[in-house]
């Protein structure tokens, strides 16, 4: 008889996860290897690529580079096809990779910065879940992880693009959940709020900023990446395995703060 522990086990399991390099992608690869999974490291730049991967075998993980630029179409349909081709099918998609080029009033944002928000943070996720389908359904079921966030969920001053981009990456992710399920896949979106990565540090490097945050929140303190992949390991595994269609919120208690 499986136990509780058991069903976090990922052992046999092929996972992307975009971004990964560093942050909230690379802790959850590293959560997802350390539990049996062989995972792709991907981002823009191989070399930075290697050096998690390099790190990883030291730790005796199963981890390989696939470098990814997930702006561009030829970049994508390569990782999918050079996952599928080394290691023999995809069993989990993190959709971890983002960005925000642009800070204020959205009457402000010029025209291409909307267009990239939309290509990296809603069409990419979109195009990559497209691709492991098949191979997905040929595994009899797989799971679809979008981080998408908490500014999709609450309006904010200055974040008008990148959260609507959010708010467009989770109604994705019920709407792949609802077409795919009879295929044994699961699609669910996290929802993090302030985590403690390079992406935000303009916020938690300002001391009055953070002290506003802290003192507004009821854990009274920012998220750790970890805390992101302890979620990320629920939705991949069998532990998770009624969980569809969800936004799973991971935010200190942001959005009940009033």
């Amino acid at each position: 008889m499986s136990t509780i522990k058991d069903k976090f086990n990922l052992e046999g399991k092929v996972a992307i996860i975009t971004g990964s390099s560093k942050g909230i992608g690379k802790a959850i690869a590293k959560a997802f290897a350390e539990c049996g999974a062989t995972v792709i490291i991907s981002s823009r730049k191989q070399e930075a690529c290697e050096k998690v991967v390099t790190e990883f075998k030291a730790l005796g993980l199963k981890a390989i580079t696939i470098a990814c630029h997930v702006g561009d179409v030829d970049s994508r349909k390569n990782l999918v096809e050079k996952t599928i081709a080394e290691c023999g099918g995809i069993d989990i998609l993190v959709n971890n990779a983002a960005t925000n080029p642009v800070y204020g009033p959205i009457e402000d944002a010029p025209i291409d910065a909307f267009d990239k928000i939309m290509n990296i943070n809603v069409k990419a996720p979109w195009d990559l879940a497209n691709r492991c389908l098949d191979s997905m359904k040929s595994r009899g079921g797989g799971s679809v992880i979008n981080i998408s966030s908490i500014e999709g969920e609450h309006p904010g001053y200055g974040l008008g693009l990148y959260s609507s981009s959010k708010a467009a990456l989770s109604m994705l992710t019920k709407n792949q959940a609802k077409e795919w399920g009879k295929h044994g896949i699961r699609a669910n979106a996290i929802c993090p709020g302030l985590i403690q990565t390079k992406f935000s540090s303009a916020l938690w490097t300002d001391d009055k900023v953070m002290h506003h945050i802290n003192k507004k929140l009821p854990l009274g303190r920012m998220g750790q990446s970890e805390e992101i992949a302890s979620v990320a390991l629920l939705l991949a595994s069998e532990a998770g395995s009624y969980i569809t269609g969800s936004l799973q919120v991971a935010d200190g208690g942001y959005l009940i703060s009033g």
